[in-house]
């Protein structure tokens, strides 16, 4: 099969990530991160039932072997009509082979697509693969923006131009001034969205921004789509996490109440698109019944 053949009912709300963001809808817009599992069993499916505008396809989670979040992404179109974001890591392709994914991508009627470079391996993970590393990030957005016009990485004519919706990252909790120079490059070289690591105070929003306006002379015209991290009491906490949200938790808080007070901080500050992400459990699995949750009682806000 392929997303040609999908039922005309499901397609027919099917959207880019700048077609449905609040700039352009004028409606709060979240996009839930999804796991792509550890076997190829179809049941996986049923986990995406997720009420988010757009459901994010994680590339290799742990830098351990996962469905390919592509094929991941057009089959969850396929089985809900939800429209999807997958990730790729420059990382483990080179330029060939990562266009020539693309073109897949294009034949399953993948619109929307986030790069990263991928967490560098291990010690141990070195002893058994290697990293590829041909391109970075921000080469491979520019490449992109070239296939958007029909042009590959040698400068040969596609048949056709492909139309993606090209996306980066930010790590708000990394250098400010590093980060927004960074975001400067992507967006010269045509990312149109990012999406952010978790922030817990709206004031690195603000820093970023402010930060970006100074490197670039303007301000960022493209959506940010800031991490809301969703934690729980026995769950996987990361070092970013502040001591007051761990103390919260460990006095047995909510993390779903803890997540909708920092998104109504969100939009209060004028924060309106959101990147959220589900907890993860010991042993790596997802409660994306929280996600479900939150999403849920956002509505009301």
């Amino acid at each position: 099969w392929t997303g040609r053949h999908f039922s005309p009912s499901k397609c027919a709300d099917m959207a880019k990530v700048t077609e449905k963001c609040f700039e352009e809808s004028g409606r709060p817009c979240f996009i839930c991160d999804f796991s792509p599992p550890r076997s190829g069993d179809g049941l996986v499916l049923q986990n995406a039932d997720i009420p988010a505008d757009f459901i994010s396809i994680a590339y290799n989670p742990g830098r351990a072997v996962r469905v390919n979040s592509a094929m991941l992404a057009a089959a969850i179109k396929q089985h809900s009509g939800m429209d999807t974001i997958f990730t790729l890591a420059t990382r483990d392709m080179n330029k060939l082979a990562l266009q020539s994914q693309m073109l897949g991508a294009q034949v399953l009627d993948l619109e929307n697509v986030v790069v990263v470079q991928g967490d560098p391996f291990g010690q141990r993970d070195q002893g058994v693969v290697k990293e590829v590393g041909d391109t970075h990030p921000t080469q491979f957005i520019a490449a992109l923006r070239a296939m958007n016009q029909g042009i590959d990485f040698r400068g040969s004519q596609l048949r056709s131009p492909t139309s993606f919706c090209i996306g980066a990252t930010a790590d708000l909790g990394r250098d400010t001034d590093q980060e927004a120079a960074l975001a400067v490059r992507k967006v010269e070289a045509g990312a149109e969205f990012f999406m952010t690591q978790p922030i817990f105070d709206v004031a690195e929003a603000d820093k970023f921004l402010d930060s970006y306006r100074s490197k670039s002379g303007t301000d960022l015209s493209v959506p940010v789509f800031y991490g809301l991290q969703i934690m729980e009491k026995d769950g996987v906490i990361f070092s970013s996490v502040p001591e007051s949200v761990r103390e919260e938790l460990e006095k047995g808080r909510s993390g779903v109440e803890i997540a909708l007070e920092l998104y109504r901080r969100f939009r209060e500050h004028g924060l309106n698109n959101a990147y959220l992400m589900p907890p993860i459990r010991r042993g790596g699995a997802r409660n994306y019944e929280a996600a479900q949750q939150v999403l849920a009682a956002s509505k009301s806000l």
